[in-house]
Parts: C-alpha cells; structure tokens; sequence
C-alpha cells in the first residue's frame, strides 16, 4: 500500500487524503513561472514569446519564463536572449541535448527556486502549438482550487488542426490504456505536456523524489510526472484548449515507435511498482 505523503500547510481534517484539495491563501501578488524546453526551436520561439507577452500582460499576471536551452545547434538562446529586453525571461543552458525529461527537471528546479507557496509553475511546448492565451485559463483553475490543471486535447470546444493521424492514434491509444489501468479522476489527456501545477505539490514531489521525480526518458516523462503526482492525492482536472500543430516550426522531434515502446514499459514498471 502506498504511504500517506502529507505536505507542509495541506493537513488533513480526518478525511481518507493525503492532500487537502482546498486552496491555500494565495499571495497578494500571484507569480507564474512558465517552463519552456526548447531544443532546435529558433524558428517558433519568436512568434511564442511575442504572444506570450501579449496574453499574459492582457491577463494581467505576473509573469517569468524560463527556456530551457536543451543543447541546441540553433539559435534557441539567443532568440531568448533578445526577448528578455521586452520580457521577464531566463534562458537556463544544457551544453549537450540531453532530451525531454533533462529539460523539464531543469525547468521545474529553476521554477520552484524562484517561487513560493501560492505560485504556479506551468510547462507548455516552445515549438509554438499550443497557445499561450490558455495560460490564464489554467493559472484561474489553479485559484479556484485545482492542483493540476491540463490543457486538454478531449475536453468540449478544443480543436485540434494539422496533427498527422498517427500522432492522433497514438494519443487516443495511449489515453485508453492509461484510463483503464491508471485512472486519474478529472484527466482524460495524460500525455500533453500543456499544465499549470501549484507550486506547493511541486515542491512537496521534488522533496520526495529528487531528481528521480522526472526519470523517464523521452516524452513518456509527462505521464510518468502525472502518475508520481497521485501519491499526494492532489484535485487534478483539465480546460480545452486549441492545438495548432499546422503553426508547428521545423520538424517533430517525437520517434513514434521509440515513444510507444517507452510508453508500454512505463506502464509495466508502474503496475509492477504500484506506484
């Protein structure tokens, strides 16, 4: 049986939780760090941050952004670089591509040591597909009470435009299978990256895993942060969002057989695991 993990300033009142889903009081002054892998991503990360800027000055958040460099060969940092003249934005180097889940952890670390209780971290992709305006949307569910908040591909009103039908398959494949063997109740769409965490559930996961809290290698890291998340019973649900595969610059970096294979041996360890 999986301990009970209570987490500093979410005490429990006699309910069968380890995580008391009621929101915290937040500070005067909320802060969302937005967390950007980014590896080749020169070509989308203009027209991103520039409507990141728009969105989040016209929702009136405060805002910082950490790009996470991922061993690029192209210009990823330096687009950054020049953003930040006109935007709070940090660009956090790896000198070798290292992959996905070595981009997020480096993302999360950067984010939870620049934010405090009541802040929200939100990851999304920087290759320009999904849309920054649904940040604020994320970041109110989070004030409303929610833990995790996904932009999700299966909710009423989101649309989804120019992704391949194999991409589509796999993620419908992908969100079966998890449905049935780790269901998570309010989560539909496990495998999109598009999230806004509250700040304190990150830091309560980091404190207990470490650096193991993102292990998976490839883009089964995603769902593998929403499996270990379970252990701390957070209130998990998602918003729609629209995602514009047809505004994706340069090429996929996703290898589909790789992806489902890491997928499948995800599941078996975890069911093994109990985790």
């Amino acid at each position: 049986m999986t301990p009970k993990t209570t987490l500093p300033g979410y005490e429990s009142a006699g309910q069968d939780s380890s995580f008391d889903t009621s929101c915290p009081t937040l500070p005067t002054r909320q802060r969302v760090v937005v967390v950007l892998p980014a590896f080749n991503e020169a070509e989308a990360l203009t027209p991103l941050l520039e409507r990141m800027r728009n969105d989040m000055r016209e929702a009136g958040l405060q805002y910082e952004v950490v790009v996470v460099d991922d061993g690029s060969s192209d210009e990823t940092a330096l687009v950054a670089s020049h953003a930040s003249f006109d935007m709070p934005v940090t660009c956090v180097c790896h000198e070798k591509n290292q992959g996905l889940a070595a981009a997020i952890r480096t993302g999360f670390r950067s984010a939870l040591a620049i934010t405090s209780p009541g802040d929200v971290i939100v990851t999304l992709d920087a290759d320009n597909t999904h849309p920054p305006a649904t940040i604020a949307r994320l970041v109110q569910m989070i004030r409303e009470g929610h833990d995790v908040a996904i932009a999700s591909r299966y909710q009423a009103g989101s649309r989804v435009l120019g992704v391949p039908m194999h991409r589509n398959l796999l993620s419908l494949g992908a969100r079966g299978l998890f449905k049935v063997f780790f269901p998570i109740r309010g989560v539909r769409d496990y495998t999109c990256g598009f999230r806004a965490y509250r700040q304190e559930l990150m830091q309560a996961a980091s404190d207990y895993y470490g650096d193991q809290f993102v292990s998976e290698q490839g883009f089964s890291c995603m769902v593998d942060v929403l499996l270990k998340l379970r252990r701390f019973r957070p209130l998990m649900g998602e918003a729609p969002f629209i995602l514009r595969y047809d505004q994706k610059g340069g090429v996929s970096k996703m290898r589909i057989t790789k992806t489902i294979w890491e997928t499948i041996t995800l599941m078996v360890r975890r069911r093994v695991k109990k985790l």
